[in-house]
């Protein structure tokens, strides 16, 4: 049984030095017992504690990682239900999934436009992040043939897809040193998939006709020595699957069940096409899966996907950033102007596509204002005349202009005298209030055409 937030106390060290963050060590207890803190944050508590609140430190979802040569993937470690209760750290894989009866040349050609596919967002590189291998043959030779042919053109992590033992192991003789994903171990096949699992070793899919049975496998299988677990909770409608999705969820994170505190693993293309796949594969990311292997290679529908993945799995405390400093568009000249705004990402990107959309030439300064937009740090004092004038000096951006000219957002209007008595020598000009009106402006007020 996990422990009380009061029984929790009684282990720490009750100094009530705060180095956990915390005021007091009750406060911490108390986050320990809900979940919402790790027992790694205090520096004091002794090992013989440790070893007392481990069961109750331990996140309520297990944290499975899968590597491959030079990646993984890290999924689980949850500790709140909701993001906005605190965040979520581990988004969810995107696997691509080859079957065994490909010809060499097929599968070479499916991962090698899987592994070019990479878009940038919000400053952030999205691609997918390793490969499903499905015997469908049946031959343990086909199936160590296909995973070769995949380890050969990717390093990314793998899943193995067989429920033989024998065709398993096959693949694994080529991924030494990795630790894939083993799909699937059932009531009839668990016994021979948890040992080849632990003495790969690897990670062990489990399925179940409910989540009754999951957790009794799950039981058994760890008592086989087995200790990182992915489920799969079967069936191919929708609201069947977010009901036992939810339900396994709200078990493991308010229960604390630890039968069911393991990642999920979804196949949203199961008797689906394309869109179909995409529809699900979205709700799959909201509730609440670990793995996603998609059947269908589709940019237009995977870059929404990752596009929704990477926004639900940003911090919704701390604003996404972009590191200050100076950002050439258009292969600035020393006469082209200096445009400055702050370093909250939608902030810059806006600016930033705009002049480059247009062919206007400018250097754009980015100030640190901890991830604001323009209006709201220059209302909270974290863009204002001393850090334009730091940014400046930092950059070294007087040395690589020859006419000085400085544009600052409209909405900041009322920052131009003071930014004009801390950058003597510089021309400061207001620019317009939207990020859309700039290259008419730079056009008709700067004099720098497209």
């Amino acid at each position: 049984m996990p422990l009380t937030g009061i029984q929790i106390y009684k282990l720490l060290p009750q100094t009530n030095c705060k180095d956990c963050g915390y005021p007091t060590c009750l406060a911490f207890a108390m986050k320990l017992a809900a979940k919402q803190a790790e027992l790694s944050a205090c520096p004091h508590v002794t090992e013989t504690s440790k070893a007392q609140l481990a069961e109750s430190a331990a996140p309520p979802m297990r944290l499975v990682t899968l590597k491959g040569r030079g990646a993984e993937v890290k999924v689980g470690n949850e500790t709140v239900l909701f993001r906005h209760d605190k965040t979520f750290y581990n988004q969810p894989g995107f696997f691509m999934l080859v079957k065994d009866a490909e010809s060499a040349g097929e599968i070479q050609a499916k991962v090698a436009q899987a592994e070019a596919y990479k878009v940038s967002y919000v400053g952030k590189e999205l691609a997918l992040d390793g490969y499903a291998i499905e015997s469908v043959s049946g031959s343990p030779e086909a199936f160590a043939a296909a995973v070769q042919t995949v380890r050969q053109a990717s390093k990314r992590p793998l899943i193995l897809i067989s429920r033989s033992a024998a065709v398993l192991a096959a693949g694994l003789k080529h991924l030494p040193g990795e630790c894939p994903l083993l799909y699937a171990a059932g009531a009839d096949n668990w016994e021979a998939l948890a040992d080849l699992a632990k003495q790969h070793p690897a990670a062990l899919a489990v399925t179940g006709d409910s989540l009754e049975a999951l957790a009794d496998l799950t039981q058994k299988i760890k008592g086989r020595g087995v200790e990182d677990m992915v489920l799969d909770l079967g069936g191919e409608k929708m609201g069947a699957w977010l009901t036992r999705a939810t339900q396994l969820r709200r078990l493991a994170l308010k229960k604390n069940f630890r039968p069911l505190g393991y990642p999920l693993i979804a196949f949203p293309g199961k008797g689906r096409d394309a869109a179909g796949e995409t529809m699900l594969a979205a709700q799959a990311i909201d509730k609440y899966a670990g793995f996603i292997v998609l059947e269908h290679f589709a940019p237009a529908s995977l870059y929404p996907l990752l596009v929704l993945r990477q926004n639900i799995y940003t911090d919704p405390q701390k604003p996404i950033q972009m590191q200050p400093g100076l950002y050439p568009i258009n292969d600035p000249r020393p006469d082209d102007p200096v445009l400055v705004t702050t370093n909250f990402s939608i902030t810059y990107f806006s600016v930033a596509n705009e002049v480059e959309g247009s062919g206007n030439r400018a250097w754009l300064l980015v100030c640190d204002s901890e991830g604001m937009s323009v209006l709201t740090a220059w209302a909270a004092g974290k863009f204002d005349a001393d850090r334009i004038a730091k940014i400046i000096k930092e950059t070294g951006i007087s040395e690589k202009v020859t006419r000085k000219r400085l544009v600052l957002p409209g909405h900041v209007a009322v920052l131009s005298g003071d930014v004009e008595d801390k950058l003597p020598g510089w021309e400061i000009r207001v620019g317009p209030r939207e990020a859309v009106d700039i290259p008419s402006y730079m056009k008709q007020a700067l004099g720098n055409p497209a």
